[in-house]
């Protein structure tokens, strides 16, 4: 039940935070000569946060020249890797609860259901690990590159003395961090979630069942056994009563006999 709850919930939190986020920067170049200052340099991006193609203009202090400058770093694939994870993870989500609730008994048919929903879980449960990781070392490395004090090193203009470059602010990352704790959060899930898909596999079921199997051996041979004395004892049984028959006959013979001899004797 947790699992249908919180696992669309959290993989929301996930992509959201991180695959809406966009930011700024503002930088400042204050020239000897004011007129060719700018105190107020916005640089703004966003995911998926190839920051090679951020561009922006400055001043050279020379004059009305400008150049045009890039942000250094492309961290695409760990921040689309990370969504399209959260995204995938969200949908397959909705889907096993409409089955769970919906088609409970084609769900347990063959036993099929929950060995796909058992390997489904532990392949989310690790990819949400490897994402989650690569993101966080993703998320440092945009941080690094959107340092308002990394950038103005960038500027041919602060290489000057008599020039001065100062960052104004910087972007804000609350929203960014927190994409990096919901996808821990998703794998603390996932993997938690295992057990208890297990749980209904066969696989368990199996090896739940032969544990008592010794024990019902023990029955069916004592219960053979019993039946087996019994047949025996029935055997035995009418064989004495057979030999009972047998003798009780040949003493009649024997009784016949001693009767009719004296019989004979006195008529002759």
């Amino acid at each position: 039940m947790c699992m249908v709850i919180f696992a669309p919930l959290f993989a929301i939190f996930a992509f959201a935070t991180c695959g809406g986020y966009s930011g700024q920067l503002r930088v400042s170049v204050d020239c000897i000569n004011r007129s060719d200052s700018n105190l107020s340099i916005g640089i703004n991006f966003a995911y998926p946060f190839r920051l090679n193609r951020v561009d922006f203009d400055v001043p050279m202090c020379e004059g009305r020249r400008q150049e045009r400058l890039y942000l250094i770093g492309d961290f695409s694939s760990s921040a689309e890797f990370f969504v399209t994870i959260a995204v995938f993870s969200f949908l397959y989500s909705l889907l096993a609860t409409v089955v769970y609730i919906f088609f409970q008994n084609k769900y347990r048919e063959n036993n099929r259901g929950p060995l796909i929903d058992f390997i489904v879980t532990v392949v989310f449960s690790f990819v949400w690990l490897v994402s989650s990781s690569a993101w966080a070392k993703g998320l440092s490395d945009v941080k690094t590159a959107t340092d308002p004090d990394e950038v103005v090193l960038l500027m041919s203009a602060c290489k000057v003395q008599t020039n001065k470059c100062n960052p104004v602010y910087g972007p804000r990352w609350s929203g960014l961090n927190t994409s990096v704790v919901f996808g821990y959060l998703n794998f603390v899930l996932w993997a938690g979630n295992i057990w208890f898909v297990f749980k209904e596999t066969g696989w368990h079921k199996g090896g739940a069942a032969r544990y008592p199997a010794p024990s019902s051996e023990k029955q069916a041979t004592a219960f053979n056994q019993q039946v087996y004395n019994q047949g025996s004892f029935d055997q035995s049984g009418a064989a004495f009563t057979g030999t009972g028959d047998f003798a009780q006959s040949e003493y009649s013979q024997v009784g016949n006999y001693a009767s009719s001899g004296p019989v004979s004797y006195t008529n002759q």
